[in-house]
């Protein structure tokens, strides 16, 4: 059935949950790790409160730009966000992101509901694991 497809993505990175939570909703963090590789983070803008709007703007290698954005409808620092997401003209879908300690690492877990098609799940499944990639980077270079 369309809209109901669910991608979950996993990574486990040597950084502390209120780090991770950091990176994740600080627009000045979010620009330097967000969007998979050759896609970067041109502008963040975060209200981090239940309510609240964020605004991700992509810059694509052949210079155009894709807004992402959504209403914040969980903030459980530094455990948890939920959200709505909306990536240029596409449906509304909903992403949770949750950061689970393990000692000097923890899981970060990102579950995109609501997705409309088989195709557009692809597409966000490489998206996901560019973005845990860079974020991946971003705390290993310290």
């Amino acid at each position: 059935m369309s809209g109901n497809i669910v991608l979950v993505t996993r990574r486990t990175i040597r950084a502390s949950q209120a780090r991770l939570f950091d990176a994740w909703t600080q627009p000045e963090q979010l620009r330097a790790w967000w969007g998979p590789r050759p896609v970067t983070c041109s502008r963040a803008e975060v209200d981090l409160r239940v309510g609240g709007r964020y605004q991700i703007e992509n810059l694509l290698p052949d210079g155009k730009r894709l807004i992402i954005e959504g209403i914040f409808e969980l903030v459980d620092p530094p455990h948890q966000l939920v959200y709505s997401w909306r990536a240029g003209d596409d449906q509304v879908s909903r992403v949770s992101v949750r950061f689970e300690p393990h000692g000097e690492h923890t899981e970060v877990v990102v579950i995109h509901e609501q997705i409309p098609s088989a195709s557009i799940r692809e597409s966000h499944e490489m998206g996901w694991n560019g973005c845990l990639d860079g974020l991946e980077r971003y705390f290993a270079s310290g």
